[in-house]
């Protein structure tokens, strides 16, 4: 049975004490430094932030309901080689899942990383942060716990959390070393710690924190919460693919993209580090696009756009982990994430893989099965 302990809140808040609690892994966890959102002074913007100090942990702010990069990739850009001292990283569940995808993709290591989760209720849209946190940032992340806890949900004044998030089907992290956790829990008085790994437990023991028992009725709420993020994903992959049934219908859901490639940078699991689309494969002689219009009578530019996202759809499919980055990240607003998780969906289910959920399940493709695809091996005796 895991072992368990709970972080005290009472009359501090949420925020006081998780920034009380990070304070604390910093001087008994054993660890050299604590990757965490901290609230920048300007604009109240929340970034990953490498921390050593104690004192330093004062705009920690993890439970901010706002996403503007997937921290997967700062925490493989930390540990791709040896980084001599251990860091504890704070992270959502999709970054959890990324770290891990990009693990077996050998761009990062899991020596030397203590992973923190924490229950995920979902995050706004970078825009629609900024006007719901407003002048008050700590106290804006305090109101939106309040109300999705209390069952009031994260819908505020015409905005709501990012569809990425509405369709996550895995809010809990249950791969992580220690796990923070909200759903079910009086979170007034306590909130809950778990470690689920012996890296866990020893930095727990450290810790010294009062022992807790996780709550009976936790599993009921995280029930109720992967049963409305599923419905929502069902439909949202019949509308998807109802909406890219065919090449017009693609054409036309990706017709405002101008290649920007944004959607490939923010993307936590593409890695390559030279991309074939900013090459001089895609570097047109200027006659090519007047021989292109003259052949069709006329031709749409930029040119490429479909061809882009069906290369990369290609290619990342598999390691898909629904974070959502490339939609936020799309100067014109177009569904990339929908088109993209609901396309890894069946990818991932046609080879029984679900991406970022463990270490020890093998990418597809990265290993042979005698037995795989077996509906298309028959046919061909």
């Amino acid at each position: 049975m895991a072992k368990t302990a709970k972080i005290e809140v009472k009359a501090q808040g949420l925020v006081d004490s998780m920034q009380g609690f990070f304070r604390t892994l910093l001087e008994k966890g054993d660890i050299n430094a604590l990757l965490v959102p901290q609230r920048l002074p300007r604009k109240n913007a929340v970034m990953p932030t490498l921390v050593t100090d104690p004192e330093k942990i004062n705009g920690a702010d993890p439970l901010a309901p706002v996403f503007p990069i997937n921290a997967a990739k700062v925490v493989s850009k930390l540990t791709r080689k040896p980084l001599h001292g251990k860091v504890a990283v704070v992270l959502r569940p999709c970054e959890i899942r990324a770290f891990v995808e990009l693990v077996k993709l050998k761009q990062a290591r899991t020596e030397e990383v203590v992973i923190v989760g924490l229950d995920c209720f979902g995050a706004y849209g970078n825009v629609d942060y900024l006007r719901f946190a407003g002048e008050d940032g700590s106290g804006s992340t305090q109101k939106f716990f309040q109300n999705a806890l209390s069952g009031k949900g994260t819908a505020w004044e015409g905005i709501d959390i990012s569809p990425a998030c509405k369709a996550c089907d895995h809010p809990i992290p249950e791969n992580a070393d220690l796990l923070i956790g909200l759903l079910g829990v009086d979170t007034n008085d306590h909130l809950l710690l778990k470690a689920n790994t012996a890296n866990g437990e020893a930095i727990l023991d450290n810790l010294q924190l009062p022992a807790a028992k996780e709550p009976e009725g936790r599993k009921k709420a995280i029930d109720a919460l992967v049963a409305a993020r599923s419905a929502y994903r069902d439909q949202m992959f019949e509308e998807t693919s109802e909406a890219t049934a065919d090449i017009e219908k693609l054409t036309s859901y990706l017709s405002e993209c101008i290649n920007c490639y944004n959607c490939r940078v923010a993307c936590p699991v593409c890695y390559c580090k030279e991309c074939v689309f900013v090459t001089d494969v895609f570097d047109h002689e200027p006659s090519q696009y007047l021989q292109w219009a003259k052949r069709k009578g006329a031709v749409k530019m930029p040119t490429d756009t479909v061809f882009y996202h069906i290369t990369r759809l290609a290619h990342m499919s598999t390691a898909c982990i629904g974070c959502g980055q490339c939609s936020n990240a799309c100067p014109n607003n177009i569904p990339v994430m929908e088109i993209f998780r609901t396309i890894a969906h069946y990818t991932q289910k046609a080879f029984a893989y679900e991406a970022g959920l463990s270490l020890d399940d093998e990418p597809p493709l990265s290993v042979f099965r005698e037995d795989e695809f077996q509906e298309v091996v028959a046919k061909m005796h």
